[in-house]
C-alpha cells in the first residue's frame, strides 16, 4: 500500500491518500499522515479500503505530491561500510573504517523542519561549493517503544520511503573538526518521498538475514552515478531502531535513515576513492533522481540560498588568565 500526501489548486489544505497506479484515492479531510501513522497499520488499511470504495479517484498527474509526512524526528544511520570508507577519506582525509563503526548502528539527528518533498528545490548554503546528494532508504516508525528488542523493532515499522540527505561537503569537512558531527553541512535540506510504502509490502524482499534486498540507483540529469543493493548494509533496520530506542525511545512518525548506500550512493564516496572530484560537485539546476525497488523514484533540483547574515567573530582570549570567577 502506497500512501501519499498531496495538494491541488482546488484543495484548501493538503490531503492524504492511497496511491493505486496512476490514481489517488483521498482519505477524509483533516487527516495528516502523522494521524494515519498514529492510528496504526490496520486502521490505515481500513481507511484505504473505504477510500477506494467510496471516494472518486483523482489522477496522480493532476496533483502535486508533498513530503509524505512531517517527521517527529529524523535519525540518520550509517549502515554501509563502503560509504564510510570512501566518504571518510573525502571529508576527513583519513583511510579505513573506524573500529567504533562495528560496535553499533551509529546515527546523528538531522533537521525535521527542513524536509522537502518530490521535485522540491534543495537550497544549498550560499557559501557551499562542494554540493552532494546521499541515496538512502528510510523506515517510518509506527509505534512508541523504549529499549526495543529487534523483533519488536520490526513490528514497530509502519513503512519505508526514499531519503536524500543533501550534503554541503566543504562545510561538513570544516565543522566536523570540532568532533560533534555534521551540523550546517546537513541542516538545510532532507528530501523524503515520493510516498510511504507500508511495511507489509516488503516481506517478499527480505533475505535470510532479515535485510531488504532492494536495488537502489541514483542519477544526475539522467546520467547514472551509482547503484547498489540495500542488503549490502551492515545493519538491518531492526537493529537501527532497536539501537535508536535504547535507553531512550522512538515514537510514531520518527524517521530512521539507512545511511548512504555504497558503490556511488553519493559523490563524496567516489571522490574519496578516486582522489579527485570526479564526477564534479552538484551545480545549480542539476536534477538528482533516486530510485529504489519497491518504492519508486524521488527527484530534487539543486538551488542556492541567499547569503546568510554574518556572525560576530569569536572572542579570543587567554581563558586561564582572564577567566571570570563566579560571584
Amino acid at each position: 500500500m502506497r500512501l501519499a500526501t498531496f495538494t491541488a489548486p482546488d484543495l484548501v489544505e493538503p490531503r492524504v491518500g492511497l496511491v493505486d497506479g496512476d490514481t489517488v484515492y483521498p482519505f477524509p479531510a483533516g487527516l495528516s499522515m502523522r494521524d494515519v501513522i498514529d492510528a496504526g497499520l490496520p486502521e490505515a488499511h481500513r481507511l484505504a479500503g473505504h477510500a477506494r470504495a467510496e471516494q472518486a479517484g483523482r489522477g496522480l498527474s493532476e496533483l502535486r505530491l508533498l513530503a509524505p509526512l512531517r517527521p517527529a524526528s529524523i535519525r540518520d544511520s550509517v549502515a554501509f561500510e563502503e560509504h564510510v570508507e570512501g566518504v571518510r577519506r573525502s571529508v576527513d582525509g583519513k583511510s579505513g573504517v573506524p573500529d567504533a563503526w562495528y560496535d553499533a548502528p551509529t546515527f546523528y539527528f538531522t533537521n525535521p523542519h527542513a524536509v522537502l518533498g518530490p521535485d522540491d528545490e534543495a537550497l544549498f548554503p550560499a557559501t557551499c561549493v562542494v554540493r552532494d546528494f546521499e541515496l538512502e532508504v528510510a523506515a517510518v516508525v509506527g509505534r512508541t517503544g523504549r529499549s526495543l528488542p529487534e523483533d519488536q523493532a520490526r513490528e514497530a515499522i509502519f513503512g519505508y520511503t526514499i531519503m536524500n540527505d543533501w550534503s554541503a561537503r566543504d562545510l561538513q569537512s570544516r565543522e566536523m573538526q570540532v568532533s560533534l558531527g555534521p551540523a550546517k553541512g546537513k541542516d538545510f535540506a532532507t528530501s523524503l518521498g515520493p510516498w510511504i510504502v507500508t511495511a507489509d509490502e516488503f516481506d517478499p524482499y527480505r533475505d535470510a538475514d532479515g535485510f531488504l534486498d532492494l536495488d537502489c540507483a541514483v542519477s544526475v540529469n539522467g546520467v547514472e552515478i551509482g547503484r547498489d543493493v540495500l542488503s549490502n548494509a551492515g545493519w538491518t533496520f531492526e537493529s537501527m531502531i532497536a539501537y535508536a530506542s535504547r535507553d531512550s525511545g522512538v515514537v510514531p512518525g520518527d524517521v530512521i535513515g539507512s545511511g548512504t548506500v555504497g558503490n556511488g550512493g553519493c559523490l563524496g564516496e567516489l571522490w574519496g576513492r578516486r582522489g579527485e572530484q570526479d564526477p564534479r560537485p552538484l551545480q545549480p539546476g542539476d536534477v538528482v533522481t533516486l530510485t529504489v525497488e519497491g518504492i519508486g523514484a524521488l527527484s530534487g533540483r539543486v538551488g542556492i540560498a541567499d547569503p546568510a547574515p554574518p556572525l560576530s567573530p569569536v572572542r579570543r582570549r587567554d581563558y586561564a588568565a582572564f577567566r571570570r570567577s563566579p560571584r
